[in-house]
């Protein structure tokens, strides 16, 4: 189990060239295609406790993520996460989870998942020494959509997530990517996730 501390940033696809043109992030990106699905319930009964089920290929891998309820206040977030290695559609709660009871819940709903939604989106990684701490800055570019309808929404966000070092560094970054040398690129707090939006739109797709 790791504790993820991000902080969440929208903006406007107007405003990319100027972010990219950032000297923070003069050095080449890490690229990678991401494909995410997300399970929950007929009831959203993950909803109800406030947790995240997804399924992600990247490149060749295939990985399973369970996110808990955190906090979240001004695109800052602090959850509880796992993360590993899966076989498409197997939902192996008890591998991945180390917190027993929770692992227990998880496989008792496991007959009853589905996938809602998923989001498709390039990601560029770059990760930086900023104000006494190490952050990755992932840039992702895509989609959001429920398969099998016309449901979709653009994603374009901004993730800055610390590895290590102090919170108050995520915001320090995200002040000083606002300002680049051809001007300022709004960069707004955002509390929320992929997941919420997806399950949002699943939501109206339904009605």
């Amino acid at each position: 189990m790791a504790q993820e501390t991000e902080l969440k940033l929208s903006l406007q696809a107007q405003d990319l060239p100027r972010l990219l043109s950032h000297p923070l992030l003069a050095a080449p990106a890490a690229a990678q295609r991401l494909f995410n699905t997300y399970f929950d319930t007929p009831d959203l009964a993950l909803k109800a406790r406030r947790m995240a089920v997804r399924e992600r290929l990247a490149g060749a891998q295939w990985l399973l993520t369970v996110k808990t309820a955190g906090s979240s206040a001004g695109g800052l977030s602090r959850r509880q996460e796992w993360e590993g290695p899966t076989t498409p559609s197997a939902l192996d709660f008890a591998a991945l989870v180390d917190d027993t009871v929770l692992a227990t819940e998880l496989m008792a709903l496991r007959p009853a998942l589905q996938p809602l939604f998923a989001t498709d989106f390039d990601r560029q990684r770059w990760v930086l020494e900023h104000a006494g701490a190490r952050i990755e800055v992932a840039l992702d570019q895509g989609r959001i959509h429920v398969p099998g309808t016309d449901a979709a929404e653009a994603l374009l966000e901004l993730e800055l997530e610390l590895l290590n070092g102090p919170e108050a560094a995520l915001i320090a970054l995200a002040k000083a990517l606002r300002e680049t040398p051809h001007g300022p690129v709004a960069l707004t707090p955002s509390d929320a996730s992929k997941a919420q939006r997806g399950l949002a739109l699943w939501q109206r797709a339904q009605a």
